[in-house]
């Protein structure tokens, strides 16, 4: 008989509690639709009161800024701008700019990144955010804009990439980062702030930045340190910068179990060495191939099991030593230096989740003994496994109270039998399936491995989808065929159970609530590593506001 290999979510407040009310989500989508998203804003305030906390135990000062891309909520922008002026947002269109003002960010929390078109210079100039330039033709053109129109002086931050290349390159630490298209090469920086210095008259230099596609904190910490250096290096220019921005990438754990993650990838590995039936659909390998009995290739996909990840990352990283010696918070405190960061998966972190109904359940054309469950949703409304992500659904039957292998996740291991449901329903048999989209379409899955679930799943089911607020609730959303995409609400928990509202109509002054809404201070916040429970606020922790 073939051992189910799960990979069971990480799931904590608010999505516990939501999760454990099956009826809710039931009714939800039966008024709503499938697919449909539900989010938790104030999780999202508790994600950056986290992170400010790390900033105070390193005696640090600075800012958060939520990565907007990552999500595009009215509710958690609307919530975070009222969480106090050291949570910012990211802004990587002239869209996203509007929408953050629109949602109640002054100028001064908004940082205008990514690839820049006239539009959105002058947009961001012209309400005076923080402009993140990528290159000294960037820089020239926003000066040029300036001048033309007569604004005040715009504040800059200049963003340097290309590391491995630079004076340093080496020094002990082993390259993981993919180039970048983003960031001036740091050997080039001389240029760039030169630049700045010509245009002073245009632009204030307040600080300078990284960005590095790795997940590797050692490089971070280089990167850091050179960003050091380019400070120092103002001086020369008569410039006196004062924060470091060291980006985002801090990573979110999606499945809750490293052994059943160690589990699955060595599994991957032996079905495409051929040691074992394959685990996906048709045999795909996630990047993985079989070269005449030799595994080659890497497989693309996110470390969805992080024992460190969003906050206890940033710790690691200004824990860490770079070559002065001394830990790089050290460092950044003896020059006076404000952190800036911009999380934008970690920020909405337990956030939120995704509901798709089951509309049919059928036998597998190739083995009749498997099965094709299709769902009211597809790959773009649902799109985890678009950046890599594998992790479970929660099965939510229809007519109970609560969820499956929700429950199950603290009863047995990968390999056992799950157990039963919170309203005394036998699991079953473990049914490993796979998750079919409604696009008629062969490549429309939600998941192309086979997904173990506490039972087969029956038509009116609903899967829940944990921790999709962080790019897979509507980054890649579409409606192509003319099919619906997903609705969003955003829901608060008060006494008497779940109250939800249209993403658009939430805001976080209601009255129905108790007093103002409380800025986030990170005093409220404990430690950061994962396993801490301590480290949530008491409401939080209650679910008594989100």
């Amino acid at each position: 008989m073939e051992q189910p290999l799960y990979l069971r979510p990480r799931v904590e407040e608010p999505l516990r509690s939501l999760l454990a009310d099956g009826a809710f989500l039931h009714r939800l989508v039966d008024g709503l639709g499938s697919p449909l998203n539900v989010l938790a804003p104030r999780r999202a305030v508790d994600n950056a009161g986290r992170f400010l906390a790390v900033y105070r135990r390193h005696r640090l000062t600075g800012r958060v800024y939520f990565a907007h891309k990552a999500n595009r909520s009215t509710a958690l922008l609307r919530e975070l701008a009222a969480a106090g002026g050291r949570i910012g947002v990211d802004a990587a269109s002239a869209g996203e700019l509007s929408h953050a003002l629109g949602c109640g960010f002054t100028a001064d929390r908004v940082l205008a990144t990514g690839p820049k078109d006239t539009a959105f210079l002058w947009l961001a100039a012209r309400v005076g955010a923080t402009v993140q330039a990528d290159s000294p033709g960037e820089l020239e053109r926003l000066a040029a804009l300036v001048r033309t129109h007569g604004f005040a002086r715009v504040p800059v931050l200049l963003r340097l990439g290309d590391f491995e290349s630079g004076h340093r390159a080496g020094g002990g630490v082993r390259v993981l980062a993919r180039r970048s298209r983003f960031g001036t090469p740091v050997r080039e920086a001389e240029a760039l702030l030169a630049a700045a210095a010509r245009h002073r008259d245009a632009v204030e230099l307040t600080g300078v930045g990284y960005h590095l596609d790795t997940v590797g904190v050692e490089e971070k910490v280089h990167a850091l340190e050179e960003c050091v250096r380019v400070l120092d290096a103002c001086l020369a220019h008569g410039l006196s910068p004062r924060a470091v921005d060291v980006g985002g990438g801090f990573g979110v754990g999606y499945v809750e179990d490293a052994a059943e993650w160690d589990r699955y990838t060595t599994a991957l590995t032996d079905a495409v060495r051929g040691a074992r039936p394959p685990l996906a659909w048709r045999g795909h390998g996630y990047g993985l191939r079989n070269e005449h009995g030799t595994v080659r290739g890497s497989a693309a996909l996110y470390p969805a099991h992080r024992a460190v990840a969003g906050p206890a990352y940033l710790d690691d990283l200004l824990s860490l030593a770079p070559s002065f010696g001394r830990p790089a918070a050290t460092l950044l405190l003896e020059h006076l230096h404000e952190v800036y960061s911009e999380p934008g998966r970690a920020l909405v972190d337990q956030c939120g989740l995704s509901l798709a109904r089951v509309v049919e359940v059928r036998a597998s054309p190739d083995d009749p003994s498997e099965h094709i469950v299709r769902l009211a949703a597809n790959s773009g409304d649902i799109s985890l496994e678009e950046h890599g992500v594998l992790v479970d659904p929660v099965l939510v039957p229809r007519g109970r109270g609560g969820t499956q292998n929700g429950e199950s996740r603290g009863g047995g291991s990968a390999g056992g039998a799950p157990a039963a449901g919170p309203g005394g329903e036998p699991a079953g048999a473990a049914a490993g399936v796979y998750l079919a989209g409604n696009l008629c379409l062969e490549a429309d899955l939600l998941t192309r491995r086979k997904v173990f679930l506490p039972r087969l799943p029956r038509p009116g089911d609903l899967l829940a989808f944990a921790n999709t607020a962080g790019y897979a609730m509507d980054f890649r959303a579409h409606n192509a065929q003319r099919q619906p995409t997903a609705r969003t609400v955003a829901v608060r928990r008060r006494a008497d159970g779940w109250h939800w509202r249209p993403d658009e109509d939430y805001w976080p002054v209601d009255e129905e609530d108790d007093g103002p809404v409380r800025p986030v201070d990170e005093e409220d916040y404990g430690p950061v590593r994962p396993a801490d429970e301590d480290a949530r606020p008491a409401e939080a922790a209650g679910g008594e506001r989100t």
